[in-house]
């Protein structure tokens, strides 16, 4: 049995006539007429009553014909699901992201036209520095990342850059800094830098202290805090100074002054990475909404 036997005895069972329900299904009357007498021997069940000038259902034909409809309109759904997964309109994203990268905008903006344009899928998000996610996509863990490059080298990841964001100076609202509309980097010399560890942050570490010491010095770090959040409330706290991304100014506005850097900008660069052989329509409609994002904002 197969499902075009079905649709062909529904038509019948609807229509209760084999000439209009021939025409119908677009075949001639004869081959339908066979195909429905062929079912009935198969099923070895009387479905039709021919025995009156018009045809009727018996009651095994009732009964037939509605777990028929069933069957059809399951076969009709998994055909419609089995495409909307193709085109990744249903399924599952798990999306990586660091710390910073949660205040940024573009990420920020990502997953709202994501789950607007797809509302079906389900997103799943995790915080971790961006050596934790890489090592997490590589495990299959994650299925796609917001890191902060540069980052070492990785074997079958692809990264794309979305983002420069501008680094800023972040003092306590009450330093001596604090009333410049901006600061050269070079007069940070004699700060106490509350600083992150370069082992989960390289991009960012190796960014800031690079610029520093080609201002001339080398960064004097008091504290090494374990998030950028708690870079911003020691800062706050008058323990010393760091160098944050602009999206980050949100963050303590009272207790903390952002200023911008004169002479040469450094920069905080955002990626979106995920496995190069990945298959998932999902995912890669995911990557796609980020580097749309990056497009608009460019």
């Amino acid at each position: 049995m197969e499902l075009r036997h079905l649709r062909y005895f529904l038509a019948v069972a609807e229509e209760l006539n084999f000439t209009r329900a021939a025409e119908r299904l677009g075949i001639s009357q004869p081959p339908l007429t066979q195909q429905v007498k062929a079912l009935e021997a198969e099923l070895g069940v009387t479905l039709l009553d021919r025995s009156a000038y018009r045809i009727e259902l018996t009651d095994a034909g009732r009964i037939f014909a509605a777990e028929a409809a069933r069957i059809l309109g399951d076969a009709r759904s998994a055909v419609q699901a089995a495409r909307r997964a193709a085109t990744g309109a249903t399924g599952r994203v798990r999306v990586g992201f660091t710390e910073s990268a949660s205040f940024n905008s573009l990420v920020t903006a990502t997953l709202r036209s994501f789950r607007s344009d797809y509302p079906a899928v389900e997103v799943s998000l995790e915080e971790h520095p961006s050596t934790d996610l890489i090592l997490a996509l590589r495990l299959g863990r994650i299925d796609t990342a917001f890191v902060r490059p540069p980052l070492p080298a990785q074997r079958g990841l692809t990264l794309h850059l979305l983002e420069k964001e501008p680094l800023v100076v972040a003092v306590p609202s009450g330093h001596a800094l604090a009333g410049r509309p901006q600061v050269d980097l070079a007069a940070l010399a004699a700060e106490t830098f509350i600083l992150y560890p370069r082992a989960v942050r390289p991009g960012l570490a190796d960014t800031v202290v690079a610029a520093c010491e080609a201002a001339g010095f080398t960064p004097k770090v008091g504290q090494y805090a374990p998030q950028l959040s708690s870079t911003i409330n020691l800062v706050a706290a008058s323990l010393g100074i760091s160098i944050v991304p602009e999206s980050m100014r949100c963050l303590q506005a009272l207790a903390v002054t952002y200023l911008p850097l004169s002479g040469e900008p450094l920069h905080a660069l955002l990626g979106i990475a995920y496995r190069t052989d990945e298959s998932s329509a999902v995912v890669h409609n995911f990557v796609d909404a980020a580097r749309r994002g990056r497009s608009a904002g460019s």
